[in-house]
């Protein structure tokens, strides 16, 4: 594991109060990679990304769903609309948790989702309350992920599954290399994530909680187009120009696309999905 000790939880809530608008302007409604098979649309990678996650984790129709780190919203409208999930939502962020509640409101999913401002390392959440975890791109800003998972373990039902879509750091081979840790330093204190811990860490992490791992998959390469359209979309519509006028600093953050980028080819990061269920 990678760790950045210079990240604070306030600086993380302000970053995605802003930098919100900047993902929603580059990337549209999902705060997530985009898995791609082909020449797909961004849009339908982001969609593919959540529909190879759903498959993963066997979530049924109609199941009580926990979205951790839930962003604006997207992936748990998805879960509503397409599965009729009843879906709670939590985000460290009121800017984001508004915004998921107003693009809801006027949906057909509105009945079956709620958003609540909530940091996922203190919420207080009922016992064996849920069916289904489901995580995608949160866990990096965690600041004690083994103790999540903890947590986790404590509100799936029994049967019911974790989900996680994750950035980790490479294995230990490709981080013996001074550079390639250098990189995922980078990546964490550009996008303000505390450690980034590797495929193993994650695996172990699950296992000690009284988990059983049931998917383990590397997506590296079939998402590491994300940031090759956003690095251009950067260029393209003068986002440095735009953070001058909203936060300059969120420019830190902008300059790390190419970073992470590069982190992704040389594989000194990884893109992992991982799923596990609490025994019965």
């Amino acid at each position: 594991m990678i760790s950045c000790p210079t990240v604070r939880k306030d600086v993380i809530r302000d970053h995605y109060n802003v930098s919100t608008l900047f993902y929603r302007l580059l990337w549209g409604e999902h705060i997530h990679h985009g898995y791609w098979e082909a020449d797909e649309s961004p849009k339908v990678a982001q969609r593919q990304l959540i529909e190879r996650l759903v498959e993963a984790a066997q979530i049924e129709r109609g199941a009580k769903v926990l979205d951790v780190g839930c962003g604006m919203g997207g992936s748990s409208r998805y879960l509503a609309d397409e599965l009729g999930c009843h879906v709670t939502g939590i985000t460290l962020s009121p800017f984001q948790r508004r915004w998921a509640a107003m693009s809801t409101r006027f949906r057909r999913s509105a009945g079956q989702t709620q958003f609540h401002c909530a940091d996922a390392e203190t919420v207080e959440l009922g016992s064996r309350t849920y069916n289904n975890v489901w995580s995608i791109e949160c866990t990096e800003h965690l600041f004690d992920k083994p103790a999540f998972f903890r947590r986790v373990a404590e509100w799936l039902r029994p049967g019911g599954r974790v989900s996680i879509c994750a950035w980790l750091a490479g294995d230990a081979e490709n981080l013996q290399r001074p550079e390639a840790r250098q990189a995922v330093y980078d990546v964490c204190e550009g996008f303000f994530c505390p450690s980034l811990g590797s495929s193993a860490d994650y695996q172990s992490w699950m296992h000690d909680a009284g988990l059983e791992i049931t998917r383990v998959e590397n997506w590296t390469d079939n998402v590491a187009r994300t940031w090759e359209i956003c690095g251009e979309r950067i260029r393209r519509f003068g986002m440095h120009r735009v953070a001058d006028f909203i936060d300059r600093g969120q420019h830190i953050f902008l300059d790390r696309f190419d970073t992470l980028l590069d982190a992704y080819r040389t594989r000194a990061m990884e893109y992992g999905a991982f799923v596990a269920r609490k025994p019965e």
